[in-house]
């Protein structure tokens, strides 16, 4: 049997659908094992990690999460433009998060707290590049 090793690294077709994007979702584990997911606002870094801000994320439940457990998954879709046929399309980063506070570039309006998300897996489907 063949193991393909996770990619941990967004390819070009990813990250052109990715920066076109403005709303995911993040998936994190409660205090209970249970998942929540919430829409969130995504930052892509230089360094392939992602960034989740918010105006008051050191206050929020996602927040509480990341601490007690830092895994998480991302998922960035939508349906493809109309047409005949429409086509899902998307991006989940499964990752490690940590929490990261102080001053970032992200805008004044938003708190120091941000959620950063190390990936360790990558899928994708309906967007151009590698099949995966």
């Amino acid at each position: 049997m063949t193991t393909r090793s996770a990619r941990t690294e967004l390819n070009e077709a990813e990250l052109d659908y990715l920066r076109g994007q403005f709303l995911a979702r993040l998936a994190t584990v409660d205090a209970e094992g249970r998942p929540q997911a919430n829409p969130v606002g995504f930052f892509l870094r230089e360094d392939g990690a992602v960034d989740i801000g918010g105006f008051a994320m050191g206050t929020t439940k996602k927040w509480r999460n990341v601490a007690a457990n830092p895994n998480v998954s991302l998922v960035v879709d939508d349906m493809s433009r109309p047409g005949d046929p429409r086509t899902a399309r998307g991006v989940e980063i499964r990752g490690t998060a940590e929490q990261v506070e102080g001053p970032h570039g992200y805008g004044e309006h938003m708190s120091p707290e941000l959620i950063r998300i190390h990936p360790y897996k990558i899928i994708s489907w309906g967007v151009e590049g590698p099949a995966v």
